[in-house]
Parts: C-alpha cells; sequence; structure tokens
C-alpha cells in the first residue's frame, strides 16, 4: 500500500461523504514528499480532531510507513474546500 493510499484510507474512514475526500502527493525540492487532503468543509473537524489529535495520529502513521520503505520524510496538510 503506497503513502497515499494508505493517508486516504485513514481520512475516509473518519468522514460521512467518502467521495468528497481527494489525496494527491507532490515531491519536494528537499526529497521529502508533501500530501495534500482535501476535504469537504462540513467534515474537516472530524478529521483533524479536538487540539489536532486525529490529524497528528495520521501524520504519525503515515510517517512511520515511510521509515519502513523508503525512509523519506513526509509532511501531510489538511484542508476544505
Amino acid at each position: 500500500m503506497s503513502l497515499v493510499e494508505l493517508t486516504e484510507f485513514l481520512v475516509k474512514t473518519l468522514v460521512k461523504e467518502k467521495d468528497s475526500v481527494s489525496v494527491k502527493e507532490f515531491e519536494t525540492e528537499d526529497d521529502s514528499i508533501l500530501i495534500q487532503v482535501l476535504v469537504d468543509s462540513n467534515e474537516i473537524g472530524s478529521v483533524i480532531g479536538k487540539g489536532g489529535k486525529i490529524a497528528n495520529s495520521i501524520r504519525t502513521i503515515v510517517q512511520a510507513s515511510s521509515y519502513m520503505k523508503d525512509n523519506k520524510r513526509v509532511r501531510i496538510n489538511i484542508d476544505s474546500f
């Protein structure tokens, strides 16, 4: 499972409207990976969580998976549309 698929799976389990989730991967200049997560504005609270706890948990899981595979740093941006 790729990092994008893992992130998409984690986010889709948290939201009601699964079709409104968009996850894209970008390579950055500093050889890290940026994953952009877009969710509906009504669902953003479910993904970020109180105090950002859920978002930080998602980041931790995806970063751990990256370290097991190719050892690249991963940044995840969560935004609404």
